[in-house]
């Protein structure tokens, strides 16, 4: 079995590949000092950037789980979501309401993504 870490630390990897599948550690807000859209569309700048660095892009995105910590400012996230997303191939996706690690994230999103065929 072969597994690749990347970007590792000594408590987790910011994603690993195995078997042709990336799967990305849940992604945060650099500037959590933001409102909802503008933490999600940075959440999803860094999903592209932690997917181009694996090999890949959001069309091949598979799965996507999504906390956020009020589901009042849900539309704000569908918002930046559905702007960003590959029309046409949307993944399954799972969306909840959490307390997040600081309390000035208000998203969080993890994303498992297939690399393309050689």
């Amino acid at each position: 079995m072969t597994l690749t870490h990347i970007d590792a630390s000594q408590r987790m990897s910011q994603a690993v590949i195995h078997n042709q599948t990336v799967y990305l550690a849940g992604q945060v807000a650099q500037n959590a000092n933001e409102p909802m859209r503008s933490q999600t569309e940075q959440v999803l700048a860094a999903i592209d950037a932690a997917l181009a660095n694996a090999g890949t892009d959001k069309s091949n995105a598979l799965a996507a789980t999504i906390w956020v910590t009020d589901m009042a400012e849900f539309g704000e996230m569908n918002a930046a979501w559905d702007a960003w997303v590959t029309p046409g191939r949307p993944p399954v996706r799972a969306c909840v309401e959490a307390a997040l690690a600081k309390p000035e994230w208000k998203v969080e999103i993890m994303v498992t993504a297939a690399l393309p065929e050689a």
